[in-house]
């Protein structure tokens, strides 16, 4: 039976609600994520991902959006959910749960970010360890389980993912760079290949690498299913 006492929204807690991005590319054969300094408490000073409160009439992809343009100065790329964080001690300020998103960047889009000052573009190893200038450093927040998972995520589903870290043409060889860079290891290149080749997620284009000493390679493009 239904109770005919009034809700009272004013009974209940009300915890705010984040949006956290992390921001992934490859470079260099290695993953790296943009980071950014922290310039007020609390974690003044640490290294943090891009992230901001969702407003109250906001819905959590225009907050993700919104948050990408302001502290990430990327416009377009639609950031996609990964995980709820919502530990009652995450934030000493208050209770806060945060929408983790993940943004994946091509290396046209990777080579056109505007770092500011306060901005760098961090390697994560192979234990998922974020690193500035080889040293490992700590995060504010739970920004390191963040990026922890987020890798966690990508390598269970990189045979799909990785075609967002690359051009829209790319060779086998790239494609196994790509997944290696994010696997953290090596993989075997004839069945690497034959995999790929079996698996009808890539399809040739009909060209090939031009300029090259060796047998030049083709060039391949996602498949684009019905």
């Amino acid at each position: 039976m239904a109770s005919s006492e009034a809700y009272d929204p004013g009974r209940y807690d009300r915890p705010s609600v984040t949006v956290d991005i992390v921001v992934l590319g490859i470079m260099d054969g290695r993953p790296v994520v943009l980071m950014t300094r922290r310039r007020q408490s609390p974690f003044a000073g640490r290294w943090t991902l891009p992230g901001g409160f969702v407003g109250i009439d906001e819905a959590l992809e225009t907050a993700a959006r919104r948050v990408l343009a302001e502290k990430g100065g990327l416009v377009g790329p639609v950031p996609e959910q990964v995980h709820c964080f919502g530990a009652v001690d995450r934030d000493p300020r208050m209770r806060i749960v945060s929408i983790a998103h993940r943004v994946l960047l091509t290396p046209a889009e990777l080579a056109g970010l505007t770092l500011d000052a306060g901005q760098r573009l961090a390697t994560i190893d192979a234990t998922g360890a974020v690193r500035i200038d080889g040293d490992a450093i700590a995060l504010g927040f739970d920004h390191a389980a963040i990026v922890a998972l987020t890798l966690d995520r990508l390598r269970g589903g990189i045979d799909d993912a990785a075609f967002a870290l690359l051009p829209d043409r790319f060779t086998l060889r790239d494609l196994q760079g790509v997944q290696e860079a994010v696997l953290g290891r090596a993989l075997n290149k004839p069945a690497f290949r034959r995999r790929m080749l079996d698996s009808g997620r890539i399809t040739p284009t009909g060209d090939r690498e031009a300029g090259t000493a060796f047998r030049p390679a083709a060039f391949y493009t996602r498949t684009i299913k019905d």
